[in-house]
């Protein structure tokens, strides 16, 4: 299937590894050039010049600390002064920190609202200007299916995610008038960098090793297992495409079909 997407230019923030940097590889091989950004600037321009080298693609590094509003305004500036427009937008940077309320801290709390919810808020307030100009933009928010299922051990993260699906439907209703078109993908776990820390806390909290919580969690899922990287990036592709235009103010689940929480695959076993 052509997705009519040569030539045009992607923003993926938290782009240098794990799903973002999937998303920006699946765009890059579909004619993109794409910006990514990343706190940490080592990571992000080996990520930058692997992908360059993979795609043949323009694949420009701008490093970006997204709970600052002047770092989120000045990377969207940076990034259109090097591709002259931004087409497409998807926030992905940030991950909000797993555990009962008892482990949270204030800290986590703010990180959790701070990035993976104000993050893309900050981001996107930036590029709407640029996408109004060009009078069409597609923006994809990756948030994740625990803003939905109410798990009592990812309730951190479950409130950024309610947030962020509530913003998600909001600006798609404000702004597709103007022809910029809003949808989240709420993925399920990933298997990513992220997913050996989530499953040692999983463990810590529950007083289990580690190998019983890694075999226990993926119960969850009725397909048996976890997403890979490639099987997110894929519908977010398409969904940035052409053929996905009419497509908006709604949220796709990539889950496998997950109805349960991780977490009750611990208490019921």
């Amino acid at each position: 299937m052509e997705l009519g997407m040569e030539g045009k230019v992607a923003l993926v923030t938290g782009g240098s590894r794990g799903i973002g940097k999937g998303i920006a590889r699946g765009l890059a091989l579909e004619g993109c050039d794409v910006a990514i950004c990343s706190r940490d600037d080592a990571i992000l321009k080996a990520a930058a010049e692997e992908l360059k080298a993979e795609t043949g693609r323009d694949i420009a590094p701008f490093q970006a600390d997204l709970m600052k509003t002047a770092d989120a305004e000045a990377m969207v500036e940076a990034a259109v002064a090097h591709f002259g427009r931004i087409d497409i937008l998807v926030n992905n940077a940030g991950a909000a920190p797993g555990g009962v309320l008892e482990y949270l801290t204030d800290e986590h709390w703010e990180q959790a609202i701070g990035l993976k919810f104000m993050g893309y808020v900050r981001v996107t307030r930036a590029a709407i200007p640029h996408m109004r100009k060009a009078g069409k933009g597609r923006i994809i928010n990756l948030i994740g299916n625990d803003g939905i299922k109410h798990s009592y051990w990812e309730i951190a993260p479950g409130a950024a995610n309610a947030a962020g699906q509530n913003f998600t439907m909001a600006i798609a209703n404000q702004y597709a008038k103007e022809n910029i078109t809003v949808v989240a993908v709420n993925p399920g776990p990933v298997r990513t960098e992220r997913w050996d820390g989530l499953v040692a806390a999983m463990a810590r909290d529950m007083d289990i090793p580690y190998e019983q919580a890694d075999t226990l969690a993926p119960r969850s899922i009725p397909l048996g297992r976890i997403a890979e990287v490639e099987e997110v990036a894929d519908i977010v592709t398409f969904l940035a495409s052409d053929r996905a235009h009419f497509i908006n103010g709604t949220m796709i689940e990539v889950d496998g079909g997950q109805q349960k929480p991780l977490m009750d695959m611990f208490r019921d076993n």
